[in-house]
């Protein structure tokens, strides 16, 4: 409609916003399944002892017991060993990185390698966004036999998640643009019709401007007589019935008011006398009828 109609219905808005509550109130589920995330935790330690377990093997020892993980912090675990063993740098790397892809949480990652005597940091890298970054330069270099520990720290699942959500609103963005745009046509006219002036005889309706233009004189129209006006003017000689009328002006914005319709249809009837050929008739028992005489 016009005027206020130009604006989302209150039904429009209402779908608009319950379907974009509901896609957020999806996402934030999805992301507080603690369940899931007990079980990728749990996922997670066996990964860790089967880094442990390889290490060992490259380090020729294929008998000594890889001690169970220890979670030092929040998403940090330590991994230690029975007996001493030796590492090259890249194969830990490749070793850990190629084991930590089977677990989705494992997005990035800071590894150190401690000597178990001292705590001293014998290696140490971090993984971002997929690439390595060395801590501790050793790179091609077989370190010596020794108690080490290996403590690997992972990115919050928490930043993981906020970031993810952050990262989703120019989305969320996106996708309320095009409800908005399902919901609001531009100049919405009745019968999904959409016009700026329709000529009546020989008198122009300006439904855009609300006014009716008759021998170079204007005259104003409220946003009611308009709405009702173009109704009529889409659908000329017709029957209209006041039930659909009523429906189309009041209803939508929650109330119908008995004469009111009458009263509307005597004020368009006096704006349109300069035309003889042009009346809006009352038919008898079923409505209203725009005659245009040719």
């Amino acid at each position: 409609m016009l005027d206020s109609r130009n604006l989302l219905s209150g039904k429009g808005r209402y779908l608009y916003g319950s379907i974009l509550l509901l896609f957020i109130s999806v996402i934030c589920a999805a992301f507080s399944m603690t369940d899931s995330d007990d079980f990728d935790i749990a996922r997670r330690e066996v990964l860790l002892r089967r880094i442990g377990h390889e290490l060992l093997l490259q380090s020729g020892d294929s008998t000594s017991r890889v001690l169970p993980v220890k979670k030092i912090a929040e998403n940090e675990y330590q991994i230690r060993f029975e007996n001493n063993l030796t590492f090259q740098s890249d194969s830990l790397v490749n070793t850990i990185r190629r084991l930590l892809a089977k677990d989705p949480l494992a997005g990035d990652y800071v590894v150190n390698v401690l000597n178990n005597s001292n705590s001293s940091v014998a290696y140490g890298y971090a993984i971002s966004k997929n690439k390595k970054d060395d801590i501790i330069a050793c790179i091609g270099r077989k370190q010596p036999k020794a108690r080490y520990m290996i403590n690997i720290k992972f990115k919050s699942t928490n930043t993981v998640k906020n970031e993810f959500l952050i990262g989703g609103l120019p989305f969320l963005a996106f996708v309320g643009f095009i409800l908005l745009s399902s919901v609001k046509p531009h100049r919405a006219l009745p019968d999904g019709q959409n016009t700026d002036i329709v000529t009546l005889g020989s008198i122009l309706f300006d439904a855009k401007n609300r006014k009716l233009i008759i021998n170079d004189k204007t005259l104003d129209l409220t946003g009611t007589e308009t709405r009702i006006l173009l109704i009529f003017a889409l659908s000329p000689n017709e029957i209209i019935e006041r039930s659909r009328l009523q429906k189309k002006i009041w209803e939508d914005e929650g109330v119908i008011v008995g004469r009111s319709l009458d009263m509307f249809i005597s004020k368009l009837r006096k704006k349109l006398e300069p035309d003889p050929n042009i009346n809006i008739i009352v038919v008898r028992g079923k409505g209203y009828k725009l005659e245009i005489c040719s």
